[in-house]
């Protein structure tokens, strides 16, 4: 399940990035890209809740969990603002990411151990 999880992660990730740099650049966000992101790291973040509520009380999946919590979090107040057509806060995008990525990592960490 972790694996699972970790991948349907990574790919929303590569979306993540994209997203990111075409901010960066000050160009329109493609909405199709924006929620393709949201629905991969939405059914990874549903892949992992599974898990834990399955049994998997490491530590390390269980803070991964409460990180992916608060970056979907964070996300969700992204995509309202790309919904009502304004600029995304560029301190807003960092922090998701950057929570994101440790999330991302604490369950790699988790799954290769």
């Amino acid at each position: 399940m972790l694996t699972i999880a970790a991948v349907l992660f990574a790919v929303a990730a590569l979306g993540g990035i994209t997203l990111a740099t075409v901010h960066l650049r000050h160009r329109g966000l493609p909405m199709a890209l924006a929620l393709g992101h949201g629905l991969l790291a939405a059914a990874g973040l549903v892949v992992l809740i599974v898990a834990v509520v399955g049994g998997s009380t490491e530590r390390l999946v269980i803070a991964s969990l409460g990180l992916f919590v608060v970056a979907a979090l964070g996300g969700f107040a992204l995509f309202s603002f790309h919904l009502r057509r304004q600029p995304l806060p560029t301190p807003v995008v960092f922090i998701h990411g950057l929570v994101a990525v440790v999330a991302f990592v604490l369950l790699l960490v988790k799954i290769v151990k």
